[in-house]
């Protein structure tokens, strides 16, 4: 039976968040079980993990340099230190298994893991796996991967951990769907009645997503349709100035009713229990939480990165749960000649529903902790 166990994975949401998930799955199986997590003092996990009751061990941030330059000269004295106070958690824990979401501090737990004999399981949250886990895979007991035709060895589809507010919409949805759907548009101001879009590039925003929807805001009206349009920090105003004045206002100073712009929501579960279709980017996350909740989506990539984006969207959309497309492709014109139409075509939309949930994994969390249980 497993005592101890180290959670290492830190700087955004997207390692973090599936941390958390599964901490609290071993937690819940085993109140008993001594859950310690690895992280640096300056990312998200700083915050979330010690207001979610875990102890957070610092230990130095590592990146991996992608190309030759100074970081690569500090790489071995950085990683050095990393590694030894990995390990000094792993022994001041008398941890049992190390369990990896990739980031800047994976490498060195893996590391020190191994130089223990210490087992690992890995947590890859993207189709294109990071250069953390593609090195902690090597040795990895178990490796968890969130899509299928992740390239790790021994790679275990798992799914994403889900955050707790969207394990409970999914839970709370297949109880009763309507009844979520009224009780979230009652606390948004919107109406349950009509077809909704839920428009979302993120806490950042996305500067396409925001000018192609607002742009086409008179179509979508037109349509009967509602609009749930989050713009990201600092982006509101261009939003509501572009629908007010789509709307005959030249002052852009009155906003349509049923277009509804927010800067940012930080109950998005309730955004999501309202939403037929979801316009947004395909982070791992994203993809994972539409798909386990069985919402159509159009995923508009990053078209900057490795491409990752890209990869993770296309299971969902290959069986029908979802639309892909570039972001130099999402235009206003776009939004009025595809878009709508989709918004008030209920068979269609209903078929992607289906499809969406039979992409999508509700007990990612429960698959990882199994690997977790498993490990000795």
């Amino acid at each position: 039976m497993v005592e101890s166990v180290l959670l290492a994975g830190g700087g955004t949401a997207g390692h973090v968040n599936p941390l958390l998930a599964v901490a609290d799955e071993l937690r819940r199986r085993d109140p008993g079980l001594r859950v310690t997590v690895l992280g640096t003092a300056t990312g998200l996990e700083a915050d979330l993990v010690p207001a979610r009751g875990y102890p957070l061990v610092h230990v130095p941030r590592v990146p991996l340099p992608r190309r030759p330059g100074a970081d690569w000269l500090r790489l071995p004295g950085r990683l050095r230190a990393a590694v030894r106070a990995a390990g000094e958690a792993i022994d001041a824990n008398g941890v049992q298994v190390v369990v990896g979401f990739g980031g800047y501090v994976a490498t060195p737990a893996y590391i020190a893991a191994r130089r223990r004999g210490v087992p690992v399981v890995v947590h890859e949250q993207n189709a294109r796996p990071g250069l953390a886990n593609r090195l902690g895979s090597r040795w990895a007991r178990s490796v968890a991967v969130t899509f299928p035709g992740t390239p790790l060895p021994g790679a275990q589809v798992t799914g994403m951990p889900l955050r707790p507010e969207i394990a409970a919409l999914v839970d709370a949805r297949a109880r009763d769907s309507v009844g979520e759907r009224v009780s979230a548009a009652r606390e948004l101001g919107l109406d349950p009645s009509l077809p909704t879009l839920l428009v979302t590039g993120g806490s950042l925003g996305a500067l396409s997503l925001n000018t192609a929807v607002s742009t086409a805001s008179g179509d979508l009206l037109s349509a009967g349709l509602q609009v749930l349009h989050l713009t990201g920090r600092g982006k509101g105003q261009a939003v509501r100035d572009r629908v007010a004045t789509g709307q005959g206002d030249p002052d852009g100073a009155t906003l349509p009713t049923r277009y509804q712009v927010r800067e940012y929501l930080d109950r998005m579960h309730l955004a999501l229990a309202v939403a037929d279709v979801v316009v947004c980017r395909s982070g791992a996350g994203t993809v994972s939480e539409l798909a386990a909740l069985g919402l159509p989506a159009v995923y508009v990539p990053l078209p900057i990165g490795n491409g990752e984006q890209r990869l993770n969207a296309a299971p969902v959309v290959q069986a029908g749960g979802g639309l892909l497309v570039e972001d130099a492709d999402l235009t206003p014109d776009w939004v009025r000649w595809t878009l709508v139409p989709l918004m008030t075509d209920d068979e269609r939309l209903a078929g992607m529903r289906r499809a969406a949930a039979t992409a999508g994994v509700t007990d990612g969390a429960a698959r990882v902790a199994d690997l977790v249980e498993q490990t000795r």
